[in-house]
């Protein structure tokens, strides 16, 4: 995990770029998404280089978000499987950086899809963490151990603009995401070696362990799901070097860390 005085220089950065791309006024539905790019992506694209003259820069068939000093970052708001023909044409020849934000907590906004009107605010129970990350990590399953590829993952307050328009009688079950808002930066990581995912090990497990044990450390609720829960988590720790099978304990895998680390 970055350091205290890291993360506040982070915060220090995250924050002049979010008053470089959000207007300090009230916003209204002229103001939310009118961009060529969101904002979300915007923010976050000054966060990483706060120089215009290295973004949006050609790279072979394909436009970089940032690249500098032969360096590519890209900043991906999404699933992080649209990447994989990028990776595939840039690894080769470039170090890559994924920035991938993440929701620490999270406020919805109910906007009326007719008028743009604000409707309400509410804050979500969601409770956000690093952990998260791994459903989109693992749609990157084959670029993961390629020394050339890192991660910074963030763990953003933000808002979350939805239109009321979904097809359920109070209109939210199925509404379509209208905008994001980065509030604040709570917290980063970085994966630049397989011994950076070590930061998913919580302290304190037995050895050997199993999945449950690791969930009850981790404080990770059951999912269900390809690429989600703890199951694939273990999967990536895993096939990184983190962990190891040892056995099995009934029908569930026995792991321990790997004595190298």
């Amino acid at each position: 995990m970055e350091t205290e005085i890291s993360l506040l220089s982070a915060r220090e950065r995250f924050d002049a770029a979010r008053s470089r791309i959000i207007s300090l006024t009230p916003r209204s539905r002229h103001g939310i998404g009118m961009l060529s790019e969101k904002t979300l992506h915007a923010v976050l694209k000054f966060y990483m280089d706060p120089n215009e003259d290295h973004h949006e820069i050609p790279v072979d068939s394909y436009v970089a978000d940032i690249f500098h000093d032969g360096r590519i970052t890209e900043i991906q708001t999404a699933r992080m499987d649209a990447l994989r023909a990028r990776l595939h044409c840039f690894l080769p020849q470039y170090p890559v950086r994924v920035v991938y934000p993440l929701p620490a907590q999270k406020w919805v906004v109910w906007v009326d899809p007719e008028d743009g009107s604000l409707i309400k605010r509410n804050r979500s129970p969601f409770r956000g963490s690093f952990y998260h990350a791994f459903r989109e990590l693992y749609r990157l399953r084959p670029f993961l151990s390629d020394p050339r590829l890192s991660f910074e993952l963030l763990l953003i307050d933000m808002e979350e603009y939805r239109l009321l328009d979904g097809w359920s009688r109070d209109k939210k079950r199925g509404s379509h995401r209208y905008e994001r808002i980065p509030l604040r930066l709570v917290d980063r990581m970085l994966l630049t070696c397989p011994q950076d995912y070590m930061q998913f090990v919580p302290d304190g497990l037995p050895e050997p362990f199993t999945s449950a044990d690791f969930s009850k450390k981790a404080g990770i609720r059951a999912a269900r799901g390809q690429g989600s829960g703890v199951s694939t988590i273990l999967l990536l720790l895993t096939e990184l070097g983190v962990l190891e099978r040892v056995g099995k304990k009934g029908s569930a895998w026995l792991y321990r860390i790997t004595e190298d680390w």
